[in-house]
């Protein structure tokens, strides 16, 4: 047996025995189910995506489903669980789906490759998964397993190190039971080969695995260079009518939040009055409250929530401005800090 069968056999063994076959989209498996599954689980964990997953699948059961609905009620049931342009493309690709492909995942990888929002890793997962072709994948989770076992260096975002690493997956991949062992090399890094303290003695690889052979699995991956992330700043502001209902624009559709409903902003102090002017009212006094930091992955945001009191009261007029009701925005994508704040201004 070639190394590169006896370390799929390994992994399949395990899968068998120890593999997290009771994942809500790992039962009746379809393209559909693998597809939003895989979205979901870019940059989140497995615990944090299962109640989603569930509110998802109840609420848009199919491809068609999810197409007809709004991208508002897309974005809502987004709410929380970050990188918002995952949802908007989720919506982009369903429709795309629908209308080019009568409503089926086109078999192919390099073809799923060109639909919104899927990467070759996740074009892989669900060739594989959904249609048990031997297509690698390259999720977090297998390239520590990879980068530990073969003991690679370099952080695995660059580009000489992702293609050897691409290279490895695709000789790794068996031909035979290519689904399960896609899932048991997601599991194995999840559950065994974690970032810190990864449980060695428990897994299947361990007897050739490079890096714990030589007691440095902390030291693989090769961490990415670390550096300093930038702040910006801006101003909530927020403004509750006589019929407790508060002020909410639409964002842009593409950029920070794109398609979620905010509380109108502005970058300073200095431009609070005049922003209020630009919405049609003027301020009669304000308060602002104690600054918050909401952080991405690339900056943080560090954002004053301003307390509006007005007159007169705004009168609506443009589609991207709303009066929403503070107990029950209904089926609106709200960003995470909008979210919290909103239940404050409730209690």
């Amino acid at each position: 047996m070639s190394n590169q069968a006896s370390f799929a056999c390994q992994v399949l063994n395990w899968y068998d025995t120890c593999g997290r076959t009771d994942l809500p989209w790992r039962q009746n498996i379809t393209p559909y189910r693998i597809w939003v599954s895989e979205i979901m689980l870019q940059q989140t964990q497995v615990n944090t995506v299962i109640p989603y997953f569930r509110r998802f699948e109840d609420r848009f059961p199919n491809i068609t489903a999810l197409a007809d609905a709004s991208l508002d009620e897309v974005l809502h049931l987004w709410t929380g669980l970050g990188y918002y342009a995952r949802g908007r493309n989720l919506h982009k690709t369903a429709n795309i789906v629908c209308k080019d492909f009568n409503g089926e995942f086109p078999r192919d990888n390099v073809a799923l490759e060109q639909l919104p929002g899927i990467g070759r890793s996740t074009a892989g997962a669900i060739c594989a998964i959904a249609f048990d072709q031997a297509t690698p994948i390259l999720d977090g989770n297998v390239k520590r397993v990879l980068t530990r076992y073969h003991r690679i260096k370099g952080w695995p975002g660059q580009s000489a190190v992702q293609k050897k690493l691409w290279q490895v997956a695709e000789t790794s991949t068996p031909t035979d039971r290519s689904a399960d062992y896609t899932q048991a090399i997601m599991d194995l890094g999840a559950t065994l080969c974690t970032r810190s303290k990864p449980n060695c003695l428990a897994c299947p690889l361990q007897v050739k695995c490079q890096a714990h052979t030589a007691a440095v699995t902390d030291q693989y991956p090769t961490s990415k260079p670390r550096k300093t992330l930038p702040v910006r700043t801006t101003y909530f502001l927020i403004m509750v009518n006589s019929q407790g209902q508060v002020l909410l624009q639409l964002r842009p559709p593409t950029g920070l939040w794109g398609g979620l409903w905010c509380f109108p902003e502005c970058t300073d102090e200095a431009a609070i009055a005049t922003t209020c002017q630009q919405l049609g009212f003027a301020i009669r006094h304000y308060r602002v409250d104690q600054q918050q930091r909401h952080t991405f992955s690339h900056y943080h945001l560090d954002y004053k929530p301003v307390h509006i009191n007005a007159v007169p009261e705004p009168h609506v007029a443009d589609s991207t401005i709303a009066w929403v009701n503070i107990d029950d925005p209904g089926q609106l994508g709200l960003p995470r800090p909008v979210e919290q704040l909103l239940k404050t201004i409730r209690e």
